[in-house]
């Protein structure tokens, strides 16, 4: 393999993640021409028009998506054959980060993975992508994030997957309004708050649903950020992980949890990456980092 073939392999790996020329010539430093000139001797090579422009995006044809997969392993073992075999070295790392968390998971986790990062003393530009659970694999095999923690289960084997802790939903509200002891009439003539199950938290609605109490549902919401203050303020209620419910609570002291009448057990929190051979040795170590950073005792849904 010559350097230029290597460069236009590259090309294509960057094109394909990205989805755009103009992002993927800043992603490897050169003019949109370049780009375009590599992409046009890949098709010639490869006989197939691999990109069709639809809007603003470049679409990988069934080709691009045969290719992309062997190709992208190929280029990750020749990048970390030629960055060396040493180990990685946190300290002083600069580079860019991406991390796909749902809201929940901006509140609950972030703050952990960001006070071990200090405690490595690594430096890096931390990103963070909002991802619907649908949105997840796509948006790791093209690269654009590099781990997400999520309660969608992936059946995919083009993933790398592992188990971050389970999680069991309980009820929130004011203290000013506790909810009575816990039993099948608990929330009678109880009002709740619905958000969004766009992350993967699916379990609300099921429940809500499967216990006719859909018709009590007065708020709904897209975010959890704001539900705390709400149900400060209000008589309402909403059913969480207990884990959140935690966080909740040291926010605002007033709030209350009450253990619900039926199983509260749910899909449990997975980080999901690239396959092994695709990762980076910074990447390895950011995921290594924050599976410690989430799963500690301090942050356990027990």
């Amino acid at each position: 393999m010559t350097f230029t073939d290597l460069n236009q392999i590259r090309t294509f790996v960057t094109l394909y993640e990205l989805r755009s020329v103009t992002a993927a010539a800043k992603r490897l430093h050169v003019t949109q021409p370049t780009v375009s000139y590599s992409l046009k001797r890949l098709r010639h090579r490869f006989g197939d028009e691999l990109f069709r422009r639809e809007g603003n995006d470049m679409v990988p044809t069934a080709t691009a998506t045969q290719l992309f997969g062997p190709l992208h392993v190929a280029l990750a073992q020749i990048d970390a054959t030629v960055d060396g075999s040493g180990v990685f070295e946190p300290v002083g790392f600069s580079g860019e980060l991406v991390l796909g968390l749902t809201s929940i998971g901006e509140q609950t986790f972030l703050p952990p993975i960001m006070t071990a990062l200090g405690r490595a003393g690594a430096d890096p530009r931390v990103q963070v992508e909002r991802l619907d659970a649908d949105e997840v694999e796509g948006g790791l095999i093209r690269g654009s994030v590099d781990l997400a923690l999520t309660v969608s289960r992936i059946p995919t084997p083009r993933l790398w997957r592992t188990h971050v802790r389970s999680v069991e939903y309980v009820a929130l509200s004011s203290g000013a309004h506790p909810l009575p002891e816990t039993g099948p009439e608990m929330f009678a003539g109880r009002r709740f708050v619905r958000v969004s199950a766009r992350g993967g938290h699916v379990y609300p609605l099921q429940v809500l649903t499967e216990h006719d109490l859909m018709p009590q549902v007065v708020l709904t919401m897209e975010e959890y950020g704001t539900v705390p203050a709400v149900l400060e303020a209000t008589d309402l209620v909403v059913l969480l992980p207990r884990h959140v419910a935690g966080v909740f609570c040291g926010w605002f002291p007033g709030l209350r949890i009450a253990e619900l009448p039926w199983s509260g057990q749910s899909t449990p929190v997975e980080l999901y990456t690239r396959r092994e051979a695709s990762l980076s040795q910074a990447q390895r170590w950011f995921r290594s980092l924050v599976l410690d950073a989430v799963s500690a005792d301090k942050y356990s849904s027990s």
